[in-house]
């Protein structure tokens, strides 16, 4: 048997159908999907039955937080179970550097060279050597990994890897559906959208329409005090990503951070000048990501929403038509 836990966009899914396709008809695949959010939990819910003494863990493009899931990780190889783990976020790389991941791993591959799906395609790729005959369906995955790798470090030199992106986000948005994964896992070389895959594809570009239009509706820019940096915040419904980059073109020293209704998170982004490391912004609030992206879900959030909508109705209720107390007397 052989579980799998990526996040559930494009680079993280690319990197669970990366193990998926190299064991296909060798092993069972068992994914799970997870956000920073439920990561520990995710793991920890693997257990000794699910994974048995000989099998394999493989945890990409994401890592835990807190010691009971090292724990946990610690009784399960004690039991025989082969962990792998493959991250290139900044802060991962921070915190297994300053030695506070203490996992005995079958192997690891921690680098910002490149994503977490062309990390873990290579590596299989170097692993699996010459094999007679080859595994044609690990093989023709190539050009899917390269554009999750083009997406995720946000080079885009290959056309449609952004699309791409959109699509299997739109199929796996809620972190627990596997269409996304499917679709993976299934697609030729060429990259062929099936019709569900188009579908989602001509949904997105509504949404992204809609999420844009939000976005410029609820714009709000800071000057930070002390630094060279402009804080521009936003709500949108989706796509912080896209609507980052297409501010960022007309914006100098701007740390962009949206407050994704879809993803009840907040994502950073930064302008193409600014040298701000957003991970280290997101970690202060419990988040990652890498220096140019980065998200997290600061706890005050919910209660300052509640607060100002509180303080905006609450200015309403002079204007109030008194309630009728003679009625029905």
């Amino acid at each position: 048997g052989l579980a799998e836990e990526a996040l559930a966009r494009l680079d993280g899914v690319t990197a669970a159908v990366a193990v998926a396709r190299y064991y296909r008809n060798r092993a069972t695949i068992i994914p799970h999907f997870s956000g920073n959010d439920q990561i520990n939990d995710v793991l920890c819910s693997i257990n000794r039955d699910d994974a048995p003494p000989g099998s394999e863990l493989w945890i990409t493009d994401i890592s835990w937080t807190e010691k009971m899931t090292d724990d946990h990780l610690r009784d399960l190889a004690k039991h025989g179970v082969k962990i792998f783990w493959i991250d290139h976020h900044r802060t991962a790389i921070r915190r297994y550097t300053a030695g506070t991941i203490a996992v005995p791993f079958t192997d690891k591959v921690i680098s910002e060279e490149f994503a977490a799906s062309r990390l873990t395609y290579e590596y299989l790729r170097q692993k699996s050597g010459t094999t007679s005959p080859p595994n044609t369906p690990f093989v023709e995955f190539a050009p899917i990994v390269a554009m999750a790798d083009d997406t995720d470090r946000w080079i885009h030199a290959i056309p449609g890897s952004r699309e791409l992106a959109w699509v299997i986000r739109a199929l796996g948005t809620d972190g627990s559906s596997l269409d996304g994964y499917q679709a993976l896992l299934n697609i030729d070389a060429a990259v062929t959208y099936t019709p569900t895959m188009q579908r989602a594809y001509d949904k997105v570009a509504g949404e992204m329409q809609a999420s844009f239009a939000l976005a410029e509706r609820s714009r709000m820019s800071l000057q930070v005090a002390g630094t060279p940096y402009t804080l521009v915040t936003a709500v949108c419904d989706g796509y912080p990503s896209e609507i980052g980059d297409a501010w960022g073109k007309s914006t100098v020293q701007t740390v962009f951070a949206f407050f994704d209704l879809k993803g009840e998170g907040v994502s950073l982004r930064r302008s193409p000048d600014c040298q701000a490391d957003l991970s280290q912004l997101a970690q202060t609030f419990g988040g990652g990501g890498h220096p140019a992206a980065a998200g997290c879900r600061p706890k005050e959030l919910p209660r300052l929403f509640a607060e100002a909508t509180a303080r905006l109705l609450a200015t309403a209720f002079s204007s109030l038509t008194p309630a009728d107390t003679t009625k029905g007397s």
